[in-house]
């Protein structure tokens, strides 16, 4: 090999002495079934964007995000039912709390011949629920339903087997709408002991797709998964007294009807929102980060695309079912993660 040569290799090598600095930076998240296809989606827009980072996001569910996040086993994590006192003590690197998007839980079901919109109130959903109400020509349901041929068959529950952010949305609403649930019931959180009165099923997905197949089945879920399989979905009363449709719309005024009580910790919970509009069970769904990353290229990675999430991100939501997040919460959420070392 000619010196010239053998001289241009070697400059090019002790240019660069850092031959990790050009391998792409990985980044390994886990969490929430709830915005699973949105994230999914942001990974592909934003990689496509930036070849330098790879993102895996692995849709195991709020409550086995949360543990492996505290295990310090990913580089973040997502729950739509964020993270306690309690558990954020419990992580040595600190926890910064990101509102990431939004989202509504529908109760859809498949009453073959019913026809019509389903309507249910507070205390006939609480009721079913709880299982005091278990057929579906009930009188309390024929009653807000004069007009629908509901058949004389059980309802059959589908719920989630797995620790879930929407499981946690879910009965957090049904706490703040029936003193029975709150107080004798299961009460809030991310899994119920459904005691034999529920199919069961794993994530969002797994519970749309049961429900899908099974006659008489009425199942709780994430908007966007009902709305991919056309699984037909109730009318829910809110809190005005209202029976309102799951709409972007309608998610919207829930949202902006509780946005001015956004703690500085950004954990918010919207378990009975106010408003004539306002669809009744809503959620913030939240990405988990730490306070304090040791690897500065993970970080500086990890920290772009969330801020890309929170600005060009909301908006590849829409179509998809989810609800942008209001402009002063995007904000803030913004500011959080510009705060991070």
């Amino acid at each position: 090999m000619r010196w010239w040569l053998v001289a241009i290799l070697t400059g090019l090598a002790l240019a660069t002495p850092l031959g990790a600095a050009a391998q792409p930076v990985a980044l390994h998240g886990a969490g929430a079934t709830f915005p699973a296809p949105l994230y999914r989606k942001w990974i592909a827009v934003f990689s496509g964007q930036h070849p330098e980072v790879v993102i895996d996001y692995k849709d195991v569910g709020s409550g086995e995000g949360i543990r492996r996040f505290m295990a310090g086993s990913v580089d973040f994590a997502a729950s739509d039912a964020a993270m306690s006192d309690e558990q954020i003590g419990q992580v040595a690197a600190g926890v910064r709390l990101v509102p990431a998007t939004a989202g509504m839980v529908v109760l859809a079901y498949n009453l073959p011949g019913a026809g019509g919109d389903l309507r249910l109130s507070r205390d006939v959903y609480s009721d079913i629920f709880a299982g005091r109400i278990v057929k579906w020509n009930d009188a309390r349901l024929r009653a807000t339903n004069p007009g629908l041929p509901l058949p004389d068959r059980t309802i059959v529950l589908v719920a989630r087997q797995d620790a879930s952010g929407t499981t946690f949305a879910l009965t957090n609403h049904l706490s703040a709408v029936s003193t029975d649930w709150r107080d004798r019931g299961p009460g809030t959180g991310t899994l119920v002991d459904w005691s034999g009165r529920a199919m069961l099923a794993r994530g969002n997905e797994g519970v749309a797709a049961r429900v899908r197949i099974s006659e008489g089945a009425l199942g709780y879920m994430e908007y966007g998964f009902a709305r991919r399989l056309g699984l037909p979905m109730a009318r829910l009363q809110n809190k005005a007294g209202r029976y309102v449709v799951p709409s972007e719309t309608n998610g919207q005024a829930a949202l902006a009807n509780g946005v001015g009580q956004m703690p500085s910790n950004l954990r918010l919970f919207l378990p009975d929102p106010a408003g004539d509009d306002s669809y009744p069970i809503v959620s913030f769904s939240w990405l988990l980060l730490y306070d304090r990353v040791s690897d500065a290229r993970k970080n500086a990675a990890l920290k772009r695309f969330v801020a890309w999430g929170l600005d060009e991100g909301q908006a590849r939501g829409r179509d998809l079912g989810y609800i942008p997040l209001p402009i002063e919460v995007a904000a803030r959420a913004r500011a959080a993660v510009e705060r991070l070392p």
